[in-house]
């Protein structure tokens, strides 16, 4: 089975990507034994999705045991009336968690009429030979006045979707995937990888 390195430990990405990457063996940080702290001090999705798959990439470097592709993504979610905000800072919007994080942009949003908003994601994977490839995924819709549906994730409960006519915390992991940032920009990724036909060098497939 093909292996690929997931920059993250993050449950619930690791879900998405995993149904994405069906035909994959989806690794996570702690599969690996990675466990250090990784700064995202980019300013952009893109250069902080690089600072995650290159960190990982660099404690691999020398471990033949991994020689692997390694995927990392970031993303966040951006409402115009406030100058699209939370933006990169999505997970760190408030200080705390995703409750936290929820509150805090609906408080600044109570007085706003316009509610318009889209998740963005860039995603990048590093193979072992160097060569690199970067997506990105977007989806709209209007953040909404109070939390609808499944709060266990980020944004979810808050944010109707255009396209499905439900908060992501309405939908089921099959229709978030039909239209999500994330599963867009993996997919893009799977498809590039299927597209060299890549194949980890994993001894026990030899």
């Amino acid at each position: 089975m093909r292996k690929i390195i997931f920059a993250s430990n993050n449950k619930h990405k690791l879900e998405e990507v995993k149904r994405i990457f069906k035909l994959y063996d989806v690794l996570s940080l702690r599969d690996i034994g990675f466990d250090k702290e990784i700064v995202e001090d980019g300013y952009s999705f893109q250069e902080n999705a690089f600072i995650k798959a290159n960190a990982v990439m660099e404690y691999i470097k020398d471990n033949p045991k991994y020689n692997y592709a390694v995927v990392s993504d970031d993303s966040g979610l951006c409402v115009k009336a406030i100058n699209y905000e939370p933006g990169i800072m999505s997970a760190r919007y408030s200080g705390g968690g995703d409750a936290e994080n929820r509150k805090k942009l609906l408080d600044k949003l109570a007085t706003i009429q316009d509610r318009t908003a889209y998740f963005q994601c860039y995603s990048v994977v590093l193979l072992p030979d160097g060569n690199s490839y970067v997506a990105d995924g977007k989806t709209y819709g209007l953040i909404s006045k109070n939390e609808i549906g499944d709060n266990s994730f980020g944004y979810d409960c808050i944010f109707w979707s255009d396209k499905l006519r439900k908060t992501f915390g309405q939908a089921t992991p099959e229709e978030k995937d039909s239209v999500s940032h994330r599963a867009i920009a993996m997919q893009k990724i799977k498809d590039f990888l299927d597209s060299i036909d890549y194949m980890a060098n994993d001894e026990e497939e030899e």
